[in-house]
């Protein structure tokens, strides 16, 4: 979105590669910054900027919004994926173990699986049920319809740091595969979510999203 030049590299473990054991992660030059927050401050002190164009009041709702996102969408994400019992048998953890021998692969899925059940405990969702986490993400995405409304971003005709960031989430929850639809469903109960999505695929993926996972209506 800021028009850099970029170099994606795929590797299979890149979550040890990163500084924080979080993606996404850049290397540039001799440095390693990782995660969306200090990757927006390091690209903006060299001059790059996608809310440049915002006011005090704007910048402090922007940023509200991104931290109902990534506590919403993301940990949704993660609940999915390692708490839900059916998914983490039946997808999450041979994906998510793929890349090693074995046993590696097996001890590397339960300790992550171990991690984020002890994340969930300690930030209030570990007795949560599948139903209960479905209904913060439609509470999640209908805030963000309403902020949305018929602007093509979220603050009216350029993408901030607050698109990048709903469109990854949205993006991952609508092509991800698991064992059922009912959290994809949630974000296509929302056209105007689901064209905001399709926008920013087409236009800045499209080169680069062949052969890859696509956002389908259906």
């Amino acid at each position: 979105m800021c028009n850099l030049p970029i170099k994606v590299v795929c590797r299979a473990n890149a979550e040890y590669m990163s500084p924080s054991g979080k993606v996404p992660f850049i290397h540039v030059g001799n440095q390693v910054v990782s995660e969306l927050g200090p990757i927006v401050q390091f690209v903006k002190a060299k001059g790059h900027s996608l809310s440049d164009g915002l006011d005090e009041v704007q910048k402090a709702e922007m940023k509200a919004y991104m931290e109902l996102v990534n506590n919403m969408l993301l940990t949704a994400e993660l609940y999915l994926q390692w708490c839900d019992e059916t998914t983490v048998g039946e997808i999450t953890h041979a994906r998510y173990g793929s890349p090693y021998p074995w046993p590696l692969n097996h001890i590397l899925a339960y300790q992550k699986q171990w991690e984020v059940k002890r994340k969930m405990k300690a930030i209030g969702w570990g007795n949560k049920t599948l139903d209960q986490v479905l209904e913060d993400v439609d509470q999640c995405c209908q805030a963000l319809s309403q902020r949305l409304g018929t602007q093509p971003y979220f603050f009216n005709k350029q993408p901030t740091e607050l698109d990048a960031l709903v469109f990854g989430h949205l993006y991952t929850i609508l092509t991800t595969q698991l064992t059922n639809d009912e959290l994809s469903e949630k974000v296509k109960n929302y056209s105007n979510l689901l064209a905001f999505c399709r926008r920013i695929e087409q236009h800045y993926f499209e080169d680069r999203g062949k052969g890859s996972s696509s956002i389908r209506s259906s």
